[in-house]
């Protein structure tokens, strides 16, 4: 496999510099397809938190008052810096994180496109109103921290930071310590951009360091954290002291529901790319295979042989569908719900522990399918964040809505059937805050988020923006 030379990253970015942290802690970093580290970063701390809100709170005032084309501008500059590093960011994404090379491209340009997106949704986003007698204005919230996860880096920094651009607001961005490399890269690039200084600051370091001082800083007005439900509902507590304005998009067990009219021909090809998305360390996977009791030895032997040609491993092949995962831990995490499946009694169809035939090191999962499994067995109510599916049999429409709905998660659901209607229809009865019917593609400027424990608000496009905004309004 290609490697990439050894790192060392010892600078963030604050107040449009790169420095160096005043942390000292370093962390290694790893390629997951071999296991071996390749290098190392240096972490900030709480005091490098302070001195980026610092310099986002200085550079609020004059942001704030940036007109919708100068914001615009800024945006169009953004993209146009990122994608001229395409290539190396698009070497770092396979090599840091271990994404197949067909999604590391897909990562890379849905980078590239929220800030063409969000430069969209500018235009048409009306920041003054007349409602009756009052004007109502819309106005950025402040300083906005900024929580991304490993698992799909680029995207995250990106997205985000376009939404805070678009509003008129100011940010520290603290990305997860696993992605340096990726992180470095895209800040290289985006300083190129000649955004005002402050505006952006990004700080590698750990969460329960850089991110915990976040959460709880005074200055910051708005938290926006994409990762566990677990750490959400920290971050949610300690934003209470301050009433900081909070976005959470947390976890998932996303329902993919087969209707008794579906064609299996295509069905099982979306199952699979639905629960195999981005290796399986994807929120939105579609990790319960909800499929009629009547069809079930139909749809067991069809996926049994669909899943035989699905490769996990060199994520530079481009025959590979499923990379590694991230980590040792998260690898020992998945190794551990599938232990857990068997001795909780389901039948596993497919996969099962250890790494995938031929492959002797990396952190390598055999794409895993459960039958035989009932909605309340572990597998099938925590998110396992690794490509392992399980399929749960139901009696007729009325049970298949009542066991997709069955979850504390309600981020994301499938559906595939026959008749559109009726497969529309059983989507407007899933609590999730986005639905797929039938592979249609992913709208960038549809809201995302999700219902119950899967988190609050709404990001992308208006909604993304409006989430950084505050309704004030003048009577005269």
């Amino acid at each position: 496999m290609k490697t990439i030379d050894t790192i060392y990253i010892d600078t963030i970015y604050i107040d449009g510099q790169f420095v160096t942290p005043h942390g000292t802690e370093l962390f290694d970093l790893h390629n997951p397809a071999t296991a071996g580290v390749i290098g190392q970063v240096r972490l900030g701390d709480a005091i490098d938190a302070r001195k980026a809100v610092a310099a986002a709170r200085r550079a609020f005032p004059a942001m704030a008052r940036t007109s919708k084309a100068e914001r615009s501008a800024m945006l169009d500059r953004l993209a146009a810096a990122l994608e001229t590093r395409r290539a190396e960011l698009l070497d770092a994404v396979i090599e840091e994180y271990g994404a197949p090379v067909s999604r590391s491209a897909w990562m890379v340009d849905y980078a590239v496109g929220a800030f063409r997106e969000a430069a969209k949704a500018l235009e048409d986003y009306a920041f003054v109103r007349q409602m009756g007698t009052a004007t109502v204005t819309m106005e950025p919230l402040g300083v906005a921290a900024i929580i991304t996860p490993w698992n799909a880096n680029p995207g995250f920094i990106a997205a985000r930071l376009a939404m805070v651009i678009a509003a008129g607001a100011t940010c520290v961005i603290k990305p997860s310590e696993m992605s340096a490399l990726q992180t470095q890269i895209v800040t290289e690039a985006l300083h190129e951009a000649r955004i005002p200084a402050g505006v952006f600051n990004i700080v590698n370091g750990r969460g329960d360091v850089v991110g915990a001082e976040l959460s709880g800083h005074p200055d910051i007005a708005k938290v926006s954290f994409t990762g566990s439900t677990v750490t959400g509902r920290a971050i949610l507590r300690t934003a209470a002291e301050t009433f900081k304005r909070v976005t959470l998009e947390l976890g998932g067990k996303s329902p993919m529901v087969v209707l008794d009219d579906a064609d299996f021909d295509a069905a099982i090809p979306f199952a699979l790319a639905a629960g195999f998305n981005n290796s399986g360390q994807a929120c939105i996977a579609g990790t319960r295979i909800l499929v009629p009791a009547h069809r079930l030895k139909a749809f067991e032997t069809g996926i049994r042989e669909a899943v035989a040609h699905v490769r996990s491993g060199d994520p530079r092949d481009p025959a590979t569908t499923i990379g590694p995962m991230v980590s040792q831990r998260q690898w020992d995490r998945v190794q551990s719900y599938i232990r857990k499946g068997q001795e909780e009694g389901a039948i596993l169809l497919a996969g099962g522990e250890g790494r995938p035939e031929g492959v002797a090191e990396g952190w390598f999962v055999k794409p895993t399918i459960f039958t035989g499994v009932r909605n309340d067995m572990t597998i099938a109510r925590e998110e396992i964040f690794g490509p392992v599916l399980s399929i749960i049999p139901y009696e007729g429409d009325e049970e298949a809505v009542a066991i997709a709905n069955d979850t504390d998660y309600g981020l994301h659901a499938y559906v595939a059937g026959g008749n559109p209607q009726r497969a529309r229809a059983v989507a407007e009865r899933i609590l999730a805050g986005r639905v797929i019917i039938n592979g249609a593609p992913m709208e960038m400027t549809a809201p995302f988020g999700g219902f119950k424990h899967s988190g609050l608000g709404r990001d992308n496009g208006a909604f993304g923006i409006e989430a950084l905004l505050e309704a004030k309004a003048i009577m005269a």
